[in-house]
């Protein structure tokens, strides 16, 4: 394959939950390069890292709490993901739904930010549909995001196509501060679902990730049969991309 991909873990969360040495090396049988985690099921760094060795798989980011970031906790935090060999710190949602929420927010990520990456770790956020919505104050919590904060974003493209916007567009638009995506499919106020399946622009977004150097990172996330057998659909169908 001319693309090497990654997948969130959350897509084989049942098979994670279940064995996850197992669920590790059936998503690297199946041809994923790297892996976003969702959660370490109370295993050890050092657990995490010997399983990523084991199977030949390099961490690209981790969806984490912002929690992880608080002064109480951002050296513990830092330890955990250097030994893992994490690059990207990434916050899979906030709560932000006040303009002094978002200023909490940016208070908290513009205190980390600059602690994490010295030592390596990218900050950022990845998107929903909500925060690309105009809110009662009259912009959107993506658009606070951007101004408040210098972290990166993990545009999930599924939801940002679900927010009516055209994901290329926004990728484009915030290029500077991407450094991966979330690749999904689905239907519009629908959920992930196998690549291909749904209507999102998926094919699009390959490309031009692919063109800019953007890592892609799969997400599926309804266990239909089972997380594995989406995550081998959603491989089969980028295969089929590049036949």
């Amino acid at each position: 394959m001319k693309n090497e991909y990654g997948i969130q873990l959350y897509s084989v969360r049942d098979a994670m939950g279940q064995n996850m040495e197992e669920a590790m090396a059936k998503v690297a049988e199946l041809g994923y390069k790297y892996v976003e985690f969702a959660g370490f099921y109370d295993r050890s760094a050092a657990d995490v890292k010997k399983m990523l060795d084991d199977n030949g798989l390099i961490c690209s980011g981790t969806h984490s709490d912002i929690s992880g970031l608080l002064p109480r906790n951002i050296m513990e935090t830092i330890e955990y993901h250097k030994t893992i060999g994490n690059p990207n710190y990434i916050m899979p949602s906030a709560d932000v739904g006040t303009l002094e929420k978002l200023k909490r927010f940016c208070d908290i990520v513009n205190y980390a930010q600059p602690i994490m990456a010295a030592e390596g770790i990218n900050v950022g956020f990845h998107n929903h549909s909500g925060e690309f919505l105009v809110m009662p104050w009259g912009s959107t919590i993506h658009s606070e995001m951007e101004k408040g904060s210098n972290i990166d974003f993990e545009i999930d493209t599924f939801w940002a196509f679900n927010a009516g916007l055209d994901p290329i567009q926004v990728m484009e638009r915030l290029k500077n501060r991407i450094r991966v995506i979330h690749l999904k499919d689905g239907f519009k106020g629908g959920h992930g679902i196998p690549l291909g399946k749904g209507e999102a622009p998926v094919k699009a977004v390959v490309e031009y990730a692919s063109k800019n150097n953007i890592r892609m990172v799969v997400e599926s996330e309804s266990l239909t049969p089972s997380g594995m057998d989406e995550a081998a659909q959603c491989m089969e169908f980028l295969k089929s991309l590049e036949a």
